[in-house]
């Protein structure tokens, strides 16, 4: 499924079962709750933190969905074309740092 498809999946969702979109700082705040969600996974499965028995049930694929999820809605509620934003920033960040990283020793 392609990012349009998936804006358009989203608003079809939203219309049929959601009535109507959640205010766009609602779904901001929603968004910044998803990505704590992802953060205490990862702090649990990839750093230092040890896991509480709530966390057991935690499913990392299923938390980066739901922060796509809440971003396929903010992107339809402002209307941003995801497509087209993602291919802009990857033109950008191509000029950027096409030598900036390969510069970098941290990475080699």
């Amino acid at each position: 499924m392609t990012l349009k498809e998936s804006q358009q999946t989203v608003d079809e969702w939203i219309k049929k079962y959601g009535v109507r979109y959640f205010s766009e700082l609602t779904n901001m705040t929603i968004l910044t709750e998803e990505v704590g969600e992802l953060a205490r996974i990862m702090a649990r499965t990839y750093g230092d933190q040890s896991f509480k028995k709530s966390d057991l049930e935690s499913n990392l694929a299923d938390e980066m969905a739901d922060i796509l999820w809440v971003l396929l809605c903010l992107a339809n509620q402002t209307g941003v074309d995801l497509t087209e934003a993602f291919q802009n920033n990857l033109e950008k960040k191509t000029l950027r740092d096409s030598d900036r990283h390969k510069q970098n020793p941290k990475l080699k």
